[in-house]
């Protein structure tokens, strides 16, 4: 037990996109490498990558052009951006180390580039937030001092890896996490010369999905609160008091 909170509270640190002192569970290249792990089987779980290749570089294009932004330049991490083929869920998804992901349901809800732009901005503060190697070294507190030990030494076993990829793919982000990454996502709209604003037209959409009994599973990995809206368009004042430039 002792082991298990020195592993936890012993690998604190500030990150420099949010300033907030966290507990992480591995370096940035385990980050990667976890997400490239990953990576299959998210793409596998919803229908593989999508057959357009024109609307997959489109997707990755707006990406990249995201990572120009001043503050995401020369980032440390391995950004890929992925369409999937899946029509019928409306998702978005980041592993650790910068693999995105957006669905065939959402991307055709979404009416501009700037509204996708919106979405994969959103993901990229998910990894730049760290919120999975957070997350993760939370479990692993919990797990006690099998599984920190595990970690602590380096123990990259065919099972540890598996129980890792499992808990990434199915990880879910709370609240905080969440408001934290539209924050982070309007920010890097900006900087990239998108509308910030589109942001809220991607929440509109989701609402207006949701409208009947059966809710998109955007919701069910992105907690949805009521003033998620409110939030936004008063953390957009906030950046711009003058109002977005045109």
């Amino acid at each position: 037990v002792a082991f298990s909170l020195f592993s936890y509270y012993g690998k604190s640190e500030v990150n420099p996109y949010t300033g907030r002192e966290q507990s992480v569970a591995m370096t940035k290249g385990q980050e990667i490498a976890l997400g490239l792990q990953a990576a299959p089987r998210m793409t596998e779980q919803y229908g593989g990558l999508d057959r357009s290749a024109k609307d997959r570089a489109r997707v990755q294009a707006i990406g990249e052009r995201l990572l120009k932004g001043e503050s995401l330049l020369g980032s440390d991490y391995r950004y890929q951006f992925h369409l999937l083929a899946d029509a019928k869920t409306l998702n978005a998804f980041a592993l650790p180390g910068g693999q995105l992901f957006i669905t065939r349901g959402l991307y055709n809800k979404l009416t501009s580039d700037a509204q996708i732009a919106g979405v994969m901005a959103h993901e990229i503060g998910h990894v730049v937030g760290r919120h999975g190697a957070a997350q993760m070294a939370k479990q692993q507190l919990t797990q006690g001092l099998a599984s920190a030990a595990g970690v602590a030494a380096g123990d990259n076993s065919g099972a540890q890896m598996a129980m890792m990829v499992g808990q990434v793919v199915g990880m879910k982000y709370g609240r905080e996490d969440e408001l934290e990454s539209d924050t982070l996502g309007l920010r890097f709209m900006a900087q990239a010369g998108y509308d910030p604003r589109a942001m809220v037209g991607v929440m509109k959409v989701l609402g207006a999905a949701g409208g009947g009994k059966r809710q998109p599973a955007f919701f069910s990995t992105h907690p949805n609160p009521e003033n998620r809206i409110e939030v936004i368009e008063q953390t957009i004042q906030q950046m711009f008091p003058q109002g977005v430039p045109e």
